[in-house]
């Protein structure tokens, strides 16, 4: 959520920076309603000490036998009363209407995030790896041969619908192997804190990140009221949510392997062959709680982890910047990693990571102590993706592919399969 305090202050750099994400101004709105609430709590304040000062007087005029007084001032205090409480009703209700308009405005971009339309205009900063050449004509995942009969779309549709898979045999082993190398590599190696959490949440913590209340429509709800988290970033973040941490407790540096799901919503059409977009699938996530100095260098080191998973899968990478049109909602700044896909002869996403500075700390009145002993200040999150674990499996076996019809495994991950270096043309890992 947004800081009233800075609208007011300065509403016309506020609305200027909303603008690059294409937005018209917000603030007028926002002060008219801010105004009105706040003088409605003024007036409820200036009711209630009225009413109080005739309570005083009401006592002093039965005992002194005026009857008249008696009774002025006690249909004043019961009109003071009833004032109170209009006021403080009318307060609320102008409250509620004015974190209904700030919960639903998105996140303010850095200085630095380049401005745009959509993912044309996202700024490439790194580029690892080159692309491997083939003496052949490359496959998708799917059409590999050995993929096939442990890649089953049918049985997923026939099960749960478009868009769900049956992982089986070897495939699903690869599957699972990569999400195993994730975790070791982020706890091991980066300092990350193992973390299991639920994937089922309340909505106050879909709240919270900044899935709701606007992107509704992207998750699933049970008929209880949980939501099924669309990333453990929900879960991950949500940890703090109304806490108050000692700045020594900082950075908490978390990562989960979890499933995901997501409804996409308004992606029909899109990246919808194979595996690259389904309703459910398996995510190591990293989220980052940071001191508010320390958030911007913090989005680096987080972009290095994700990098570095496929760096040791020898997988080549590019990673852009997104611009101010293709960037998330809770987002300040995002670094997009892509991994190339030869059978699509191209790059798509593997991992998107953001910083977020005090939006989604502010949502879940989220705070730290200051060691100097200052007043508590909103702590700062960031998310990202270390790896999809989907879109890895992907980019292993369309990158590992051989003229034959097996694939090789990247050397990093064959101790996880049990020293097994190739996936055949008929499904056995040898």
């Amino acid at each position: 959520m947004h800081d009233i305090r800075a609208i007011r202050e300065n509403p016309a750099a506020w609305d200027a920076a909303l603008s690059r994400r294409g937005m018209e101004p917000q603030s007028p709105l926002i002060l008219t309603l801010d105004e009105e609430r706040r003088a409605a709590i003024h007036a409820a304040e200036t009711a209630q000490a009225d009413q109080n000062k005739a309570s005083k007087e009401v006592g002093k005029a039965k005992a002194s036998g005026d009857e008249a007084e008696f009774e002025r001032l006690r249909a004043l205090v019961a009109a003071k009363k009833a004032e109170v409480a209009e006021m403080q009703g009318k307060a609320k209700e102008l409250d509620a209407r004015l974190t209904d308009l700030l919960m639903g405005i998105p996140n303010l971009p850095y200085d630095d995030v380049p401005d745009g339309a959509d993912e044309a205009d996202n700024v490439e900063i790194r580029r690892w790896g080159t692309p491997g050449s083939y003496d052949f004509k490359p496959l998708e995942h799917y059409e590999l041969p050995g993929v096939k009969n442990g890649m089953d779309f049918e049985t997923g549709a026939k099960l749960s619908g478009a868009r769900f898979v049956v992982l089986s045999g070897a495939v699903a082993r690869i599957h699972r192997a990569l999400a195993q190398f994730m975790l070791d590599t982020h706890t091991e190696e980066n300092g990350l804190i193992e973390t299991w959490t639920p994937v089922l949440v309340r909505e106050e913590m879909m709240l919270g990140t900044g899935q709701l209340p606007k992107f509704g429509e992207d998750s699933y709800q049970t008929r209880e009221g949980w939501w099924l988290v669309p990333t453990a970033e929900v879960s991950l973040t949500n940890i703090v949510n109304g806490e108050t941490l000692e700045e020594s407790y900082l950075p908490r540096r978390y990562v989960a392997h979890t499933q995901c799901f997501r409804s996409e919503a308004g992606s029909a059409g899109r990246d919808t062959a194979g595996m690259l977009r389904q309703h459910q699938f398996e995510k190591v996530e990293m989220v980052s709680i940071t001191h508010p100095d320390k958030s911007r260098e913090e989005l680096d080191r987080m972009t290095g982890c994700a990098q570095g998973i496929l760096e040791k899968l020898g997988l080549a990478y590019r990673t852009v910047v997104l611009c101010t049109g293709d960037m998330g909602f809770g987002a300040r700044r995002t670094h997009d990693i892509e991994v190339w896909l030869p059978g699509q002869d191209t790059y798509r996403e593997i991992s998107s990571v953001s910083v977020c500075g005090d939006f989604q700390g502010r949502r879940m009145n989220a705070r730290f102590k200051p060691a100097d002993g200052g007043k508590p200040e909103y702590l700062h999150t960031l998310n990202g993706s270390g790896l999809a674990v989907g879109r890895c499996l992907i980019a292993v076996l369309e990158n590992g592919q051989q003229a034959d019809g097996s694939v090789r495994m990247p050397e990093a991950l064959q101790p996880f399969l049990g020293g097994k270096t190739t996936l055949t043309a008929d499904g056995k890992l040898v």
